[in-house]
């Protein structure tokens, strides 16, 4: 994987000892700067604050506050900070509340060397680390109120602001498209999906694709199943 501009400073949140020292040793073995860690999610918004890391892998179970409060606390701090949420399990319930907190993405505490690099240089790019269709399916399988105990208010309820060609975009989006697929079902050049794309974000406060599932999802605009809601085609 190619990149440009400096390497992205990381903060780790962990619990576990064994976890924070093997993730450190890939990171810094590969160029990239581990510039702390954080033992409990207290610890880990204090880094943050302090050394304003560009990456933060933050753990979703810890003591003393938990990730998903932690992550509310950095991203509120340090809003140009990147989180990426660890699991031990995959598709884990509270990854969605994450999501929708605004963490950028997540992986598994069993990711190798080669994904975990490429996915903390992919989230330090303003990227989203999870591909639009594994998001759309996370979103889907806990989107329904009872099996979210941790629900977070949506991202953005207000859509006005978005021109009829960009609520256009947003639904697909939501849909799991990517910017070569939304080219396609719009016949539009890709440069003026990425235009769209950004106003939609900026409209928005989004800070990724990720975001811009949820979104779709909780303003009821994309439904369950893929198909767009009410509001899909006004």
């Amino acid at each position: 994987m190619t990149t440009t501009g400096p390497a992205p400073r990381v903060l780790i949140a962990d619990d576990q000892a064994l976890v924070r020292s093997g993730f450190r040793l890939i990171l810094t073995t590969r160029g990239i700067d581990v510039v702390g860690e954080a033992a409990d999610g207290a610890e880990a918004v204090a880094a943050a604050r302090e050394l304003r890391p560009d990456v933060v892998l933050m753990d979703i179970r810890m003591p003393n506050m938990d990730g998903l409060e932690a992550t509310r606390h950095v991203l509120a701090r340090t809003p140009r900070c990147r989180v990426i949420m660890l699991t031990t399990f995959d598709l884990d319930h509270y990854v969605y509340t994450a999501l929708t907190l605004g963490a950028s993405g997540f992986l598994l505490k069993d990711v190798t060397a080669e994904h975990l690099v490429a996915a903390v240089r992919l989230v330090d790019t303003g990227d989203a680390l999870l591909a639009p269709s594994i998001t759309r399916r996370l979103v889907e399988r806990f989107a329904s109120g009872d099996r979210a105990p941790l629900r977070a208010p949506a991202v953005h309820r207000d859509l006005t602001a978005l021109t009829p060609r960009e609520l256009e975009v947003l639904t697909l989006l939501g849909q799991g498209l990517s910017n070569t697929e939304l080219a396609g079902a719009l016949t539009l050049s890709e440069a003026t999906v990425k235009t769209h794309v950004g106003h939609i974000f900026a409209k928005l406060d989004l800070r990724d694709r990720a975001q811009a599932v949820v979104l779709a999802y909780e303003t009821g605009l994309v439904l369950p199943g893929g198909s767009g809601g009410p509001r899909a085609h006004r």
